[in-house]
């Protein structure tokens, strides 16, 4: 699932030459400012068929915590 997600976000937030990883952090790592994170979680909701509310975004800082996130709301591979 991580390269499902990697590869959203590559898409959605044009990182080509970005490595992402688990640890990969939205702020500090991938530059995410709260616009791209609005629109980072609208892609994954259609994505993944799933509803992120905004109070649960503040849990989601690396990638890795949305994979789980994912995983946690019975999305699977």
């Amino acid at each position: 699932m991580l390269e499902k997600v990697a590869a959203l976000l590559k898409e959605q937030l044009d990182l080509d030459n970005v490595e992402i990883k688990a640890e990969s952090s939205f702020k500090e790592d991938l530059e995410v400012d709260s616009l791209d994170l609005f629109e980072l979680v609208m892609a994954l909701e259609d994505e993944f068929g799933v509803e992120i509310p905004s109070e649960d975004l503040e849990q989601l800082t690396t990638v890795g915590a949305v994979v789980e996130y994912l995983k946690n709301k019975g999305v699977e591979e």
